[in-house]
C-alpha cells in the first residue's frame, strides 16, 4: 500500500522538527540547561550526604573533625575553589558540555549544594570562632548568588521591553533633541517662566546617585520641577507656554526611560559588588579555618 505521504514531504517535516529542536536549545536558559542536569546531580548529591549523615555512626557525635567531617570539608573546599572559576571561565570560548551555559548551570546548583555539604560537614556545631565565620560567609555568598540568578532570570527581558530597540546613546541623543527645541520654545516666555526651563536644560540626566539609580526617583528632578512651574504660572503667553509644557513632556518620558534603563542595569551589576567581595572573604576565611583545624590536629 502507498504511502499517503510522500517521502520528499516526511523529509521536510523531519528536517523541520530537527531544525526547531536545535533552536530550542540555543534558547535554553543556563537554569534549564541540558533538561535540568546539574539540578539533578546537586540534588542527588545533596540526597546522598543527608542520607550518609543518617546512617553513619559517628562517635561521639557528628563534627567537622570527624572523618565524615573531613571528607564533606573537603568537597565542599574543593567544590568552592572551582565556583570562583567562573569568572576565569567567562573569558574563554568553547561549546558544548564545558560551554558558558553549562558552567553557569553547574555554577549554580552545585553552589546551592554548598548548603548541605558545608552545614552538615560542621554537624550543626556553630560557635564564634573562624569556622563558623567560614560557614556565614558561604552562606552570604550563597544569598548573594540567589540574588543574581534571579536578577539575570527576570530583569534582562524588561531591560528589552523598556529600551524598545533603542540603545543608550539614542536616548540621550532624544533627550537633547527635546533639548535644542526646548531651548528655542522658551525664547517667548517671561524671564520667571524661563528660569525654570534652563534649569532643566543644566539637569544631568546621571545625576542623583546610587540611591536614586537603583530606586529610580529623583526627586530633585529640574524637569519635572519646570513641569509644575509652568502649569500653574500665568505670566507668559499661553500658546508658548503650552507649548514648552509639550516639550517637557515628552522630555520628561524620555528622561524616565532612560532612569529606568539605569535602574534595570544597577540592578543586574550590583550585586557582583558584593558576590566578588564576599566570595574573597570567604577564601581567606576558610584558609584561615583549614590551617587551623591542620596545626590543632
Amino acid at each position: 500500500m502507498a504511502s499517503l505521504f510522500p517521502k520528499r514531504l516526511l523529509g521536510r517535516r523531519s528536517k523541520a522538527t530537527q531544525t526547531e529542536r536545535v533552536r530550542e536549545r540555543r534558547h535554553e536558559g543556563f537554569l534549564r540547561y541540558a533538561n535540568f542536569r546539574w539540578a539533578k546531580i546537586s540534588g542527588g548529591l545533596c540526597l546522598l550526604i543527608i542520607v550518609s549523615y543518617a546512617l553513619v555512626d559517628v562517635t561521639p557525635r557528628h563534627n567537622g573533625g570527624s572523618w565524615y567531617g573531613y571528607t564533606l570539608g573537603t568537597i565542599g573546599a574543593g567544590l568552592i575553589l572551582w565556583l570562583t572559576a567562573l569568572g576565569y571561565r567567562k573569558r574563554k570560548m568553547t561549546s558544548d558540555y564545558w560551554s558558558l551555559k553549562a558552567w553557569t548551570s553547574a555554577h549554580v546548583y552545585l553552589g546551592l549544594s554548598l548548603i548541605v555539604i558545608g552545614t552538615w560537614h560542621t554537624g550543626f556545631q556553630l560557635g564564634w570562632n573562624v569556622h563558623t565565620l567560614a560557614w556565614a560567609l558561604m552562606m552570604l555568598v550563597i544569598l548573594s548568588g540567589l540574588y543574581g540568578v534571579v536578577v539575570y532570570s527576570t530583569l534582562p527581558a524588561a531591560l528589552s521591553n523598556n529600551r524598545d530597540e533603542m540603545t543608550q546613546m539614542q536616548m540621550l541623543e532624544a533627550i537633547r533633541a527635546f533639548d535644542r527645541q526646548l531651548h528655542s520654545a522658551a525664547q517667548p516666555l517671561t524671564p520667571e517662566d524661563t528660569a525654570p526651563v534652563l534649569a532643566a536644560l543644566d539637569e544631568d540626566p546621571f545625576a542623583g546617585g546610587i540611591g536614586a539609580r537603583l530606586s529610580g526617583r529623583y526627586p530633585r528632578c529640574a524637569t519635572a520641577a519646570a513641569l509644575r512651574t509652568l502649569g500653574m504660572s500665568r505670566s507668559s503667553d499661553a500658546e508658548a507656554r503650552d507649548k514648552v509644557i509639550g516639550l517637557l513632556s515628552q522630555k520628561e518620558a524620555a528622561l524616565a526611560r532612560l532612569r529606568q534603563h539605569l535602574k534595570i542595569r544597577a540592578l543586574l551589576e550590583i550585586w557582583l559588588y558584593v558576590h566578588v567581595p564576599l566570595t574573597f572573604a570567604l577564601i581567606a576565611a576558610l584558609s584561615a579555618h583549614i590551617i587551623s583545624v591542620f596545626f590543632y590536629w
